[in-house]
C-alpha cells in the first residue's frame, strides 16, 4: 500500500464513480481500476460494491475512509514541514546568547524573528562566548550571539551586530559617582570586579587598564555579568561593563562613561559552512539595525 493508493481510494469513495474519480485525479480509468483491485488484493478485502450505476463503500470501506483521509492529510504536513524546514520558517532553533545582549540585543532579535517565523521554536541558553563557540563547533548549537573579538581560533562565522563601549559601574556611594564621567586613570587604586578569564570582557578590561597606566587589582570574579553589577553594589569593588547594560542596572549602581571610550563589540556566529537555513534567517534578523 502506498499514498498514491490511497489517494485513489479516498476519490473513488467521495465520487462514487470510478470515472468522475478518474477525471478528479487527471488520469484515465483503466489504471485507477486495476489500482484499486490491487489495493484490495492487498489488503485481502474488498472496499467498494460494484454495480452499473456506481461504486459504494463497504464496511471495510467505510471503516478505513476516515483513516486514509487523515494519513493523506499527515503526509501533506510532513511535506510542509520539509519544505518549511529547508526554508527556514520551521523547527527547532538552538541559540546561545552572552549575558549583555539580554538588555537590548536579544528584545530587538526575538519579537522579530518570532513574527516572521512563528512556527520556529527557540531554544536560549545563556552562557560565555567561549562556551558558545565550543557548542557551535559540536553542533550543541545551532547560533550564538558573542563578545568579539573571539579568544581563539575557532570555526565559526561571525557578524558585528551590536557596537558598544565600556562604561564604569560604581557604588552609589562612590567619591566619583557624581561625575558625568569617569578617567579611567582615576580608578587605578580600586579594587576591580572582573569577569573570569573565560570572558573576552576580562581580557578588554585589563588591556584598557594597562593603557591607562596600571595594572587593575582584581578582588573578586564572576561569570555572569549580573553577578559582576550585583558585586559592585554590594561595595566589592568598580566594573567595567557594556553600556547596555544601563537598560537594567541595579539600584544602588551608577554607571559613567569613560572619558576616554573603549569601544566592544558583539557579533551573532555560526558554524563556518554551516547550511541550516533557520540559523542563516536568524542571523540576518540580527544584522538588521
Amino acid at each position: 500500500m502506498d499514498l498514491r493508493q490511497l489517494r485513489y481510494f479516498v476519490a473513488v469513495a467521495e465520487t462514487g464513480n470510478f470515472h468522475r474519480a478518474a477525471e478528479r485525479l487527471n488520469m484515465s480509468q483503466p489504471p485507477l481500476t486495476v489500482a484499486i483491485r490491487k489495493l484490495e488484493e492487498g489488503l485481502g478485502t474488498s472496499l467498494f460494491e460494484r454495480s452499473p450505476r456506481g461504486v459504494t463503500l463497504t464496511a471495510a470501506g467505510r471503516a478505513s475512509l476516515d483513516f486514509a483521509r487523515a494519513t493523506l492529510a499527515q503526509a501533506q504536513s510532513f511535506r510542509d514541514a520539509v519544505r518549511d524546514g529547508a526554508s527556514g520558517e520551521r523547527g527547532r532553533l538552538k541559540v546561545g546568547f552572552v549575558g549583555s545582549a539580554t538588555f537590548e540585543l536579544l528584545p530587538r532579535i526575538i519579537p522579530e524573528y518570532r513574527r516572521q517565523f512563528p512556527a520556529v521554536e527557540l531554544v536560549l541558553e545563556e552562557a560565555t562566548s567561549t562556551e558558545i563557540v565550543r557548542d557551535l563547533e559540536l553542533s550543541v548549537l545551532d547560533v550564538g550571539l558573542v563578545r568579539l573579538p573571539l579568544m581563539e581560533a575557532a570555526e565559526v562565522d561571525t557578524q558585528v551586530v551590536d557596537p558598544d563601549e565600556l562604561y564604569a559601574a560604581l557604588p552609589a556611594g562612590h567619591r566619583l559617582a557624581a561625575r558625568s564621567k569617569v578617567d579611567l586613570a582615576d580608578l587605578s587604586d580600586e579594587p576591580f570586579v572582573l569577569q573570569s578569564r573565560v570572558s573576552v570582557l576580562h581580557s578588554i578590561t585589563v588591556a584598557a587598564c594597562q593603557k591607562a597606566g596600571y595594572v587593575p587589582r582584581v578582588a573578586q570574579q564572576a561569570t555572569q555579568l549580573s553577578a559582576v553589577l550585583s558585586l559592585v553594589r554590594s561595595d566589592l569593588g568598580v566594573a567595567l561593563v557594556p553600556s547596555r547594560a544601563s537598560l537594567s542596572v541595579p539600584h544602588g549602581v551608577r554607571l559613567l562613561p569613560l572619558a576616554k571610550r573603549v569601544p566592544i563589540e558583539t557579533g551573532v556566529a555560526v558554524p563556518r559552512g554551516g547550511t541550516n537555513p533557520l540559523a542563516r534567517r536568524f542571523a540576518q534578523i540580527a544584522a538588521l539595525r
